[in-house]
C-alpha cells in the first residue's frame, strides 16, 4: 500500500484549515489581507497555525473556546505558517520582539501589538491552561461583549 504524501498533507492541511475557520477565524493568505485585518480598529486576535500537534492538540482547540468569555477580541484572524508564507511573514512582521513562533497567538489593538502567546507556552501544556492564558490577555486588552 503507498500513499502519496502530498495528499496526505493537503488532508492535514484542509483539516487544520477548517478547525480555524469553525471556530470562527477568518484566513488570510496574502500580505495585503494581513495589512488590511491588522489594521482594523478595535482589538484582533491572531492564530498562526501550523500542522504539528501541539496545534492540533492544544492551540486550535484553546482558539475555539478562549473566546466563550465575556471580554473577548473584536476580530478573530488567522495565518498558516509553512503555507500560507507571504501572509505568514507579513504578520510576523507586526510581532517586534518576537522570534518566529508556530503555534502561537498575538493580539492587537489598533494595530499594534499587545502580546503574545508563543509556541513554548502551548507545547507540553493542556488546552484550558492556553485557554486561561488567553483569556487573561482579553480581560486586559478587550472590551465586554
Amino acid at each position: 500500500m503507498s500513499m502519496d504524501f502530498n495528499i496526505f498533507m493537503n488532508d492535514v492541511v484542509r483539516q487544520a484549515r477548517d478547525e480555524a475557520v469553525t471556530a470562527g477565524y477568518k484566513e488570510l493568505k496574502t500580505a495585503d489581507e494581513v495589512e488590511e485585518a491588522f489594521n482594523q480598529k478595535g482589538t484582533t486576535l491572531v492564530l498562526v497555525n501550523s500542522v504539528c500537534g501541539c496545534a492540533g492538540g492544544i492551540a486550535r482547540p484553546a482558539a475555539a473556546h478562549a473566546v466563550h468569555y465575556d471580554k473577548r477580541p473584536d476580530h478573530l484572524v488567522t495565518v498558516f505558517a509553512g503555507q500560507d508564507k507571504e501572509a505568514t511573514e507579513k504578520a510576523r512582521s507586526y510581532f517586534v520582539g518576537y522570534p518566529p513562533s508556530s503555534p502561537s497567538f498575538a493580539l492587537l489593538k489598533d494595530g499594534k501589538l499587545c502580546t503574545m502567546v508563543e509556541r513554548h507556552e502551548i507545547e507540553g501544556h493542556d488546552p484550558m491552561s492556553v485557554v486561561n492564558k488567553l483569556q487573561e490577555t482579553f480581560e486586559k486588552y478587550c472590551e465586554e461583549v
